[in-house]
């Protein structure tokens, strides 16, 4: 095998940052799957690594990306025989493990999960660790008992990755969604995407007050602080807010009053070490309900050289829907 490409994520003097570099097979991990990557995707976590705005790796060099999609090469497990299509979410990948954006990558057995017939690997990575983190938020909801029927689901972050599948899924199952952006074009986007209304970010993103009108069923968060906050405190009587992400802040300015006066449940969803049965139910979750040509239109897909100029773009709040890497291009 000839040298390749990767983003390889370096530092030096304290500071890191990841640009596309040439690698050989022996510079891979030893691990008992190869895969002949064919895409990644960018995520928020990946914008972190690869600008060096936040400290996700956890050792140097990296190569960055939290997601794969590709097919066996060689293999020395009997479950996972050559040509078979995989995919990686999380794992570690891109902070502990080297990660998906890469032509080629070493990979434990333990954390594949099939493709779905339905998907192609580019579509796989237009879901990606967002829309199977989106798949889990929504199983959530569900398993806690809210139903379509139980009142409105507001969904924060919205145009982001993980809000845009978050937003079509809560849509195809029934639900009535307010979507929150930030973004001034943002409405016509999410209404696209089958959003009942749109509310502007600032509406939540402010200290609330101990409780509120109650106005949601349910939740999806993915900016944390404030805006988790207000959520809350709008709950309804038996509300559940499922938390994913921290895009605004880690810190929790809330009140308790929620939890002990209208019952509301705050569930925190993890997507980087769920277990392969919760996985593969939001995989199949996924292949059911959503469209592929639906999902592709709220794409972009890039070249690998592409990658550290989206990464600032994407901090800087211009991406929205969800970026496809062709690591091949």
């Amino acid at each position: 095998m000839k040298s390749f490409q990767a983003i390889v994520i370096r530092e030096k003097e304290g500071r890191s940052a990841g640009r596309v570099e040439k690698i050989q097979e022996t510079d891979l991990p030893n691990e008992s799957i190869l895969v002949e990557v064919s895409h990644s995707t960018i995520n928020y976590k990946d914008a972190l690594a690869v600008t060096g705005r936040g400290k996700i790796c956890r050792r140097f060099p990296m190569v960055g990306g939290i997601d794969l999609a590709g097919v066996v090469l060689q293999s020395e497990d009997t479950s996972w025989p050559v040509g078979t299509r995989v995919l990686i979410n999380g794992y570690g990948l891109g902070e502990d493990h080297w990660g998906g954006l890469t032509q080629f990558q070493r990979v434990r057995a333990d954390w594949l999960v099939r493709i779905p017939e339905r998907f192609s690997e580019a579509e796989a990575m237009a879901i990606g660790t967002a829309g199977y983190t989106a798949m889990l938020c929504v199983q959530a909801l569900q398993d806690l008992g809210v139903t379509p029927n139980s009142g409105p689901i507001i969904v924060s972050g919205a145009t982001g990755g993980v809000g845009s599948v978050a937003t079509m899924l809560l849509a195809k199952l029934g639900y009535e969604v307010t979507g929150v952006s930030g973004k001034g074009d943002a409405e016509a986007y999410l209404r696209s995407l089958g959003a009942t209304n749109v509310i502007s970010r600032l509406e939540l993103d402010r200290r609330p007050r101990p409780l509120e009108s109650e106005q949601w069923a349910g939740g999806i968060d993915s900016v944390g602080t404030t805006t988790l906050a207000s959520m809350l405190a709008q709950m309804r009587y038996d509300g559940v807010v499922a938390a994913c992400g921290l895009a605004g802040g880690s810190d929790l300015p809330a009140f308790v009053m929620p939890f002990i006066l209208r019952g509301v449940t705050l569930k925190g969803i993890d997507s980087v070490m769920a277990p392969r049965e919760r996985r593969e139910r939001a995989w199949l979750n996924l292949a059911q309900l959503l469209d592929p040509e639906q999902l592709m239109a709220v794409c972009q897909t890039v070249a690998m050289t592409d990658v550290p100029s989206l990464c600032e773009d994407m901090l800087l709040g211009r991406i929205k829907g969800r970026v496809i890497v062709d690591v091949k291009a």
